[in-house]
């Protein structure tokens, strides 16, 4: 489910899943008339209702929790940025020789932390982009605190430090959004009601003489595309709707290091 294809291919099978319900909805309909002319379906539409009522609830939970995760994730980018120039900016409290060091690994740091995230498609790369801002953390933790010690004043300890570690801690987070999602069973489960939801569509439609397709791929192809908007609010870097425009936050804080 976390690439692009799987999505598209996930879609794409509700879509003609859902289709082939409704065409099966209608026959079992057809047939059960031909058998029972009088009281066929009768007293269904409670199960019917009931039904569909669940998959829109279902729907509006998984869409809600999807879309409020990528206005956290955007907003996890800001942060970062925010906390990267400032602890940058506050290298200006060390002693003027343990500075430029530093700004250098800072400058490989953004780099690095570009790199992961463009890199999202490729496993192996992203992996070891974050690996290596890691190691760029830990050696600018370490250089720090060795400069701030050197520093006449206290100023460097009390301001540079914890900016430094909101640096690093905001790393983690970050992570841990991009690798929160509902359990693969909720998706599963939205895919199951939709499919059931057509079957009981297609059951009613059959009360008319003739199919109408408007409103039979109308429907396959609504729930169809509202799991696919729930999908790509879900994995924001890997299909169509993306988080990387603000990426350019970051960018900015690397050309400000110049």
């Amino acid at each position: 489910m976390a690439s692009v294809v799987s999505i598209l291919t996930f879609v794409a099978v509700l879509f003609f899943g859902m289709l082939a319900m409704i065409e099966l909805g209608r026959r079992l309909r057809v047939r059960q008339h031909a058998m029972h002319a009088e009281g066929a379906g009768l007293g269904l539409g409670a199960v019917e209702g009931a039904v569909f009522a669940l998959l829109g609830l279902l729907i509006a939970f998984t869409f809600s929790g999807a879309a409020s995760r990528f206005d956290t994730r955007r907003q996890l980018i800001v942060e970062e940025a925010n906390d990267i120039g400032t602890a940058y900016l506050r290298l200006d409290l060390l002693p003027p020789a343990t500075q430029p060091p530093l700004r250098e690994k800072f400058r490989r740091y953004v780099d690095a932390r570009l790199a992961s995230y463009q890199a999202i498609l490729d496993p192996e790369g992203a992996r070891a982009e974050h690996t290596r801002a890691l190691g760029l953390q830990t050696e600018i933790w370490r250089d720090a605190v060795a400069a701030s010690q050197q520093s006449p004043t206290t100023q460097a300890s009390m301001l540079l430090l914890p900016a430094l570690n909101a640096m690093i801690d905001i790393t983690t987070t970050r992570t841990t959004a991009l690798r929160m999602h509902p359990p693969l069973v909720i998706f599963f489960l939205l895919g199951g009601i939709a499919l059931a939801s057509s079957l009981f569509a297609g059951y009613s439609m059959a009360e008319a003489s003739s199919r109408s397709w408007l409103h039979v791929i109308g429907f396959a192809a609504i729930l169809a595309l509202s799991v696919y908007v729930i999908l790509e609010l879900e994995y924001p870097r890997r299909g169509q709707i993306r988080v990387n425009a603000f990426d350019q936050v970051l960018v900015d804080v690397r050309d400000s290091m110049k």
